[in-house]
């Protein structure tokens, strides 16, 4: 059974190559714990609204299907969407700078004391919330983007043949990809009858005939 889309917020119109930069940049800065993709969301779709969920999850799944970090790939296609390849250079600049910068940084930290226990529990909670923040980037889309009981069924198909089977994402993208398209395909309906397509009013016929 189908249920309704959810009404969107209207797409805020592009924004200027400072203020995409900038926005970027915030989401380089604060993308913690590695849940990027919940920050990216939250970022474009809901604080900027830069891109409606539709558009994000057809960049997203471009972005993972191509080789390199999902952040800048995203940042790529994102920034190009908006505002050509002055944007895709910019929102990959602006993603990647903060956390080379503070991975430098890390870097030496964990060097001098990563054996200790407290900077190993600070790992361990970091990444713990990087998971909580993806499963709800994936309820959040899932919510406004699964409409039938065959969209869940292509995500679970998904998730096992990456997961369990360790297929490829890119192969396992274009597998179950294809047959959602087959299976959401136009489908064709019935021609109309003769008889119900020959107008009933005999003023609108044919004079010739």
């Amino acid at each position: 059974m189908s249920k309704p889309p959810a009404v969107a917020l209207p797409v805020a119109p592009p924004p200027s190559l400072w203020r995409l930069f900038l926005g970027f940049f915030i989401m380089g800065a604060t993308s913690l714990g590695g849940g990027v993709i919940a920050y990216l969301r939250t970022g474009l779709v809901t604080h900027y609204r830069w891109l409606d969920d539709e558009t994000f999850v057809e960049l997203m799944a471009i972005s993972q299907s191509l080789p390199g970090l999902n952040a800048t790939n995203m940042s790529i296609l994102a920034g190009d969407r908006l505002r050509g390849w002055p944007g895709a250079l910019l929102g990959a600049l602006g993603m990647c700078l903060p956390g080379a910068s503070l991975m430098t940084a890390a870097a030496f930290a964990v060097g001098v004391g990563g054996d200790d226990p407290i900077s190993k529990a600070f790992l361990h909670a970091i990444a713990a919330g990087a998971v909580g923040l993806v499963a709800v980037v994936g309820v959040q889309l899932g919510a406004k983007m699964l409409y039938e009981i065959a969209d869940y069924v292509f995500v679970a198909i998904t998730i096992v043949l990456v997961a369990f089977f360790h297929v490829s994402v890119l192969y396992a993208l274009i597998g179950v990809g294809a047959v959602a398209i087959w299976w959401h395909r136009p489908r064709k309906t019935g021609l109309p009858d003769a008889k119900d397509a020959a107008p009933k009013d005999p003023a609108q016929r044919d004079p010739a005939s």
